[in-house]
This record gives C-alpha cells, sequence and structure tokens, in this order.
C-alpha cells in the first residue's frame, strides 16, 4: 500500500466534509508543502518549542522543563519562535528526537504533523484514543494525515469557509490571527484555483 496521497483520497475527503476537492487540494499544498512525508520516510513535521514548554507544564514536567530550557534552549524557550526560526526541515526530526529525551508526550505533542500539520496536542479533542495512536497514524500514510487535517477542520468549525472559499477566514481558524504576514490566504486562493 502506497504511502502517498491519490486523488481518490482527496475526493472521498471533500465528500465526507461536503467541499470541493480543489479547496483540501490547497490546504494540502500550501500547510504541508504537498508532501507528508521526509525521504527517510518520517513523516514531515515542524517542532515548537514554545509548545514544548507548554506541554512539559500541562504534563507537570516543570524540573524537566527548567533542565531544558538552560541545557537547549533551541529546543523549549517560554516565548514562541519568530517566523523563521524553526531551523531546517530537515533538522525537525533531530529535534523531537533529542526534545523526547526530556519528555517523549511532550515532544511529540510539540509538533505538527504531515500533510495538514495538526499540532500533536490536538489529539484527543479529535477523537484519537491516545497520542500513540495519533502518532501511528501519522507514520502510516498522507491518507491518515490528511484524515487528521479533516478532523480538525471539522472541529473547529472551518467548513464553512471551505464551502465560501472565504480564504480570510478559513486561514485565521487554520493558521492563527497573524497568518497576513506570509500572505497565508493568498497563498491558499490562488492554491485552490490552479486546482479547480
Amino acid at each position: 500500500m502506497s504511502k502517498n496521497l491519490s486523488n481518490a483520497d482527496i475526493a472521498t475527503a471533500a465528500k465526507d466534509l461536503g467541499v470541493s476537492p480543489s479547496a483540501l487540494k490547497a490546504v494540502n499544498e500550501v500547510e504541508g508543502r504537498d508532501n507528508g512525508f521526509n525521504a527517510d520516510g518520517t513523516p514531515t513535521i515542524l517542532f515548537e518549542r514554545h509548545v514544548f514548554y507548554e506541554r512539559l507544564g500541562e504534563h507537570y514536567y516543570y524540573t524537566a522543563r527548567r533542565r531544558a530550557m538552560k541545557e537547549r534552549p533551541d529546543l523549549c524557550w517560554s516565548r514562541p519562535t519568530v517566523a523563521g526560526g524553526y531551523g531546517f526541515y530537515s533538522e525537525q526530526t533531530t529535534r523531537l528526537a533529542d526534545a523526547s529525551k526530556y519528555h517523549r508526550d511532550s515532544a511529540l505533542e510539540a509538533c505538527s504533523w504531515g500533510v495538514g500539520q495538526v499540532m500533536g496536542y490536538w489529539w484527543k479533542e479529535l477523537g484519537y484514543p491516545s497520542l500513540q495512536d495519533f502518532i501511528n497514524d501519522m507514520y502510516e500514510s498522507e491518507a491518515k494525515q490528511l484524515e487528521a487535517m479533516c478532523r480538525y477542520i471539522e472541529h473547529f468549525g472551518l467548513v464553512d469557509e471551505l464551502q465560501r472559499r472565504d480564504w480570510k477566514g478559513f486561514a485565521r481558524g487554520y493558521n492563527g490571527p497573524n497568518y497576513y504576514k506570509s500572505n497565508y490566504h493568498g497563498r491558499l486562493e490562488a492554491a485552490e484555483a490552479r486546482h479547480r
């Protein structure tokens, strides 16, 4: 079985959500760089050091958090990372492995995963039985990664925005209030037009 996303996967997911396939293709292209896996077969991720800081607190690992901040401020810091400060995409899996030495669950939750770049800490709200079930799906296939993206879109009430092609509204809900700084909405609109 192929790990790659097919047009049939996208068509099925779009039908289930009630949106056009071109809308899902646009989110896939812009959010996940149109690829859910690295060359070595690991899922594409982005490790967020401020989220790792938060997740360590959520899991009551304050001692580990203090140690990580002292030893590896590149992995654990209280303030959000500025744009472009995440390091190379090729470094992300190593950053995750290093952070896991402090606390595995917090490290996994501090990454955005796959084609939809869904944050690991949403696993419970998105209906996964466990964090490990979510991670297993991220490793299984881009179709499973797409399913996580669709769960996120549905859970956070963004289906209407996709149906209306309200790219600003979708971008705000999916990517946060600073979406406009990277022209996220414009890139989504252009990608969707290409995929029609």
